[in-house]
Parts: C-alpha cells; structure tokens; sequence
C-alpha cells in the first residue's frame, strides 16, 4: 500500500499537514474498530490492521525525514544503514566540532548565551541541510537521490544532536 495513495496525495515532500490530518481523521473514522463491534472476529481483526496501517502512513507522512525516506524508497533507493560511514569527512569533522561545541558549554562562563549560540547554528545548519533535501527530492534523479541519502543522514545526525541539546539544557538548568 502506498501511503500517498491511501491518503489520496500526490507523492511530494511538501505536503498540506492539516490537510494530511483531515484525512488521517476521516479514515480512522470509517475504519475504527468501534463500528466492527458487533462484527465477526475477522473483520474486527482487519478493522484493527486497517488502523494501524492508517496510523503507521500518518506518522510517515507527517515527520518530513520520514516522509523523505518513504519517498526515497518508493523510488528505488537503496539506503544505507544509519551506522553506514559517510564518505564526506568534512562532515564528520564537522560532527566532532559541534560536539565539542556541547561540551563547551557545559563549562562556559555564560552557560545561557553559550547554549542559545550552540542551538542556533544547529537550527542554521539543520535548515540548510534540509533545503538541500527537499530541493534534491524535488528534482527526482539518480544523482540527486543519491545527495538526498546523505542529507538525510545527515539531517539524522542533527536531530540526534538535538535531542542531545535538550538534555544538556535540563541537565544545566534542572534545579
């Protein structure tokens, strides 16, 4: 089943999310096992499947790094694994700077000032990368399926870090 179809969408990153949620809503209605109560065992059951289905397509297609993986692998691509090394080096000293830039700010003097600097150029570059993505899954090519691959793992390593910022903003700031 395609997601895009079962939502009745065109396959594209930019999609209308109120919209995308209308119809979640719609079809979680038509199909929510409540009205197979009284029906038989197997229906309830396919009623229950046809939810998480519906349910497993929303959270797809609402996360855009997802919705650009879905899409990727629609096209044929072949994704690597997260733990697949990129052969971009300047990345990956990218990616040591920025965690030191972490660890800085554990022992800045300002913790405050150096945490909203280090969320800011995560935000930019987070920003940047995603561009890129949506731009190079709008252009549909070989090449330009191969760069998505590697933004969107790239993208990955940004929400991590994210994710990584939060817990060291309520570790500094926990009282």
């Amino acid at each position: 089943m395609n997601y895009f179809q079962l939502f009745d969408i065109e396959i594209s990153f930019d999609v209308d999310l109120n919209q995308l949620s209308k119809t979640y809503q719609n079809l979680q209605k038509a199909v929510h096992p409540d009205k197979f109560a009284h029906a038989s065992g197997q229906e309830q059951l396919l009623a229950v499947q046809k939810s998480a289905e519906i349910n497993d397509a929303y959270q797809t297609l609402k996360q855009p790094l997802k919705r650009a993986e879905y899409i990727l692998t629609l096209r044929g691509v072949d994704l690597p694994n997260e733990q697949h090394t990129f052969g971009d080096t300047s990345f990956l000293m990218r990616q040591m700077e920025l965690r030191e830039m972490l660890d800085d700010v554990k022992t800045a003097k300002d913790v405050d000032a150096a945490l909203d600097s280090a969320q800011q150029e995560l935000t930019q570059e987070y920003q940047h990368h995603f561009d890129l993505l949506a731009s190079q899954i709008l252009e549909n090519n070989t090449a330009a399926n191969v760069l998505a691959c590697d933004n969107l793992r790239k993208l990955k390593f940004y929400q991590k870090l994210n994710i990584e910022v939060e817990r060291l903003e309520d570790s500094l700031f926990d009282d």
